[in-house]
């Protein structure tokens, strides 16, 4: 079963439930990759629905920043709250020390000494380590190893 026909199962599961919040937040992310299938005339993979789903993520952490500076509580929690439940769905996230062990190799693999050469490195790390780290983390610590 792919990741796509887990979540309109459990879509199903938890209108059966009555569970609203879940039910909501997985008809956004299956709104989302509607729109992505019309806009690109493509059949999505678990890799296009990982990527989709770390981009809702994401949009959520930044809105969930927004609203506590604006002390509002309530969408805070709310947005939390979605994160939470699309998160149930990517890769186990690398701790620290394995990403660290991770890009260690792989900046070995690609041969790369300084700072210069941090787009070969981020190249390969993303394919490689694509939905089990973030981007942002990934870079980091390239940095803090080739710095």
């Amino acid at each position: 079963m792919s990741l796509k026909e887990q979540i309109n199962n459990d879509i199903k599961t938890a209108m059966k439930e009555k569970d609203n919040a879940k039910r909501d937040a997985l008809r956004l992310l299956s709104s989302a990759f509607k729109q992505i299938e019309v806009d690109e005339r493509k059949e999505l993979s678990d890799e296009d629905v990982i990527k989709i789903i770390q981009k809702q993520v994401k949009q959520r952490n930044e809105a969930m920043v927004q609203y506590r500076d604006a002390g509002r509580e309530d969408l805070y929690d709310k947005e939390a709250s979605e994160a939470a439940i699309f998160e149930t769905y990517l890769p186990k996230q690398l701790s620290d020390e394995e990403l660290e062990t991770a890009l260690r190799s792989i900046i070995a693999e690609v041969g790369a000494a300084s700072m210069k050469e941090i787009g070969k490195v981020m190249g390969a790390a993303s394919k490689t380590l694509g939905g089990q780290a973030d981007g942002k983390r990934i870079n980091e610590c390239a940095k803090k190893i080739l710095g």
